[in-house]
């Protein structure tokens, strides 16, 4: 598949839950955004945003954000604004149907906090200010599933 997404293929996807159930197609979706032009890039990432963080956050988006980084720092990725914008959207979920599921996604969202500051002083001003808007969301992150016990 490349150098972005790699690794995609190792993640047992049909093991994994979405809102909306089974997260084979998450791949497909996320492969979408990687190389399809920009109407296609920004209807799969509005599928990603539904089945991953807009409702709750499931097991396979924990699995899924690593892959949203390598989407978000890839220039010729058509919808990168809106992939930084879904892992600020995951990162605010507070509706998990499990305490370790959030702690996990919320995890991998923080993970990626020095990319986060890397596409803040992004050439596309859609990107950086999204960015700007992340990185302070993962500096200021407080949630029950994160707070240190």
């Amino acid at each position: 598949m490349g150098t972005i997404l790699k690794g995609m293929s190792r993640v047992r996807w049909h093991e994994l839950t979405h809102a909306y159930g089974s997260a084979e197609e998450v791949p497909g979706r996320l492969s979408r955004v990687a190389w399809g032009d920009a109407l296609t890039s920004a209807s799969a990432l509005s599928d990603l945003g539904l089945w991953l963080g807009e409702l709750s956050v499931f097991d396979a988006t924990a699995e899924a954000v690593p892959f949203l980084w390598d989407l978000a720092v890839t220039d010729s990725v058509a919808s990168r604004s809106g992939v930084v914008q879904l892992l600020l959207t995951i990162l605010e979920q507070a509706n998990p149907p499990r305490l370790d599921v959030q702690y996990a996604a919320h995890r991998a969202v923080l993970d990626g906090r020095t990319l986060a500051a890397r596409l803040a002083g992004d050439g596309d001003v859609a990107v950086q200010a999204l960015a700007q808007n992340l990185v302070a969301a993962i500096d200021n992150h407080v949630c029950e599933a994160c707070r240190p016990t």
